[in-house]
Parts: structure tokens; C-alpha cells; sequence
């Protein structure tokens, strides 16, 4: 019922930029302006965390470590959230997937892996 499909990872060096995209799609999203969503990280050997996250309106909230560098956005229309990453830095690195804000337990995708290394 529900797919969230992760894109727009890669290699990227300290300082670099890339643009990630989730595409949201299911019977659930059918009314996806109105849910909350975010973008979390898991980092090898770390919890699952969340890094940014948007209301359907557009307010945004960010974890510490990425204001500033990170913007997370979104287009009702095409069901889709985006993350904008710049001055990426090492610790930057891991599988980055978007949820729901709270998180849907059930519905994690295959994520996107991000490596910031020189």
C-alpha cells in the first residue's frame, strides 16, 4: 500500500553537494500533503536518526549537525521530497530514507547511500 523509493545518493568529496529525491506513492499518499515527512540517516554501526523533516504546509525543523548545509522541500503535486546536502562533510556518510514524520515502521525503503570521502 505503501512505496517510498529513495534517490540521488553517491561518492561525493568533503564539501561537495548532492540532491536526494523520494518519491512517495500508495494508497496512503493518495493524501500526501497532509502527512508530515522526513529524511533519516543510518550511519554504519548507528542508529537509525532523524536529520530533517517538513509539514505538509512547508515548516521545516533540522537536526543540529545540518542546519545550515541541509534543505529538505517538497512538492505536493508530485508526491515527491526532496534533500538538498551542501558543504557535505564525512560524518555526513550513510544510507539516507525518507518516512513519514513520525515514522511508518512498515514502510522503510531500500534508502540511498551517500560516502563523502576524498
Amino acid at each position: 500500500q505503501v512505496q517510498l523509493v529513495e534517490s540521488g545518493g553517491g561518492l561525493v568529496q568533503p564539501g561537495g553537494s548532492l540532491r536526494l529525491s523520494c518519491a512517495a506513492s500508495g494508497r496512503l499518499f493518495r493524501l500526501f500533503s497532509i502527512y508530515s515527512m522526513g529524511w533519516y540517516r543510518q550511519a554504519p554501526g548507528k542508529q537509525r536518526e532523524l536529520v530533517a523533516s517538513i509539514t505538509g504546509s512547508g515548516s521545516t525543523n533540522y537536526q543540529d549537525s545540518v542546519k545550515g548545509r541541509f534543505t529538505i522541500s517538497r512538492d505536493n503535486a508530485k508526491n515527491t521530497v526532496y534533500l538538498q546536502m551542501n558543504s557535505l562533510k564525512p560524518e555526513d556518510t550513510a544510507v539516507y530514507y525518507c518516512n513519514t514524520d513520525p515514522p511508518r515502521a512498515d514502510d522503510w525503503g531500500q534508502g540511498t547511500l551517500v560516502t563523502v570521502s576524498s
